[in-house]
């Protein structure tokens, strides 16, 4: 999946006892209502981010993974990919005007025998 936005916060990398490491960071989407929305790294995407700060714009790609413990269920949004969105919107380039007849009449004289 995919989702873009605007960097809000990159949070700092958390290490665990285990060795497991990861990195949240936020950002805010640019829709009519938009929503803050958290995203982990995991292990050795953490530092992806790094080329990034808040007020960036961003495409994340992520997986969804869910998750049961003790009989709730958690979900978490794990970003494997980011990319610059660029800095403003997007502009559309219309498309071209459909043909009229004069863009196929010919300097010859017409040949059509009816």
């Amino acid at each position: 999946m995919e989702l873009a936005g605007k960097i809000k916060v990159i949070f700092e990398e958390k290490t665990f006892p285990s060795g497991f490491n990861k990195r949240e960071f936020v950002i805010t989407t640019e829709e009519q209502y938009p929503n803050d929305i958290c995203f982990e790294l995991l292990k050795d995407k953490t530092a992806i981010v790094n080329n990034f700060k808040s007020g960036d714009r961003v495409m994340v790609r992520f997986d969804i993974r869910g998750r049961e413990w003790q009989g709730k269920y958690f979900n978490s949004l794990v970003a494997w990919k980011i990319d610059t969105a660029g800095n403003g919107p997007q502009e559309s380039v219309p498309p071209p005007p459909p043909p009229s007849m004069e863009d196929y009449a010919s300097d010859t004289e017409d040949d059509l025998p009816f």
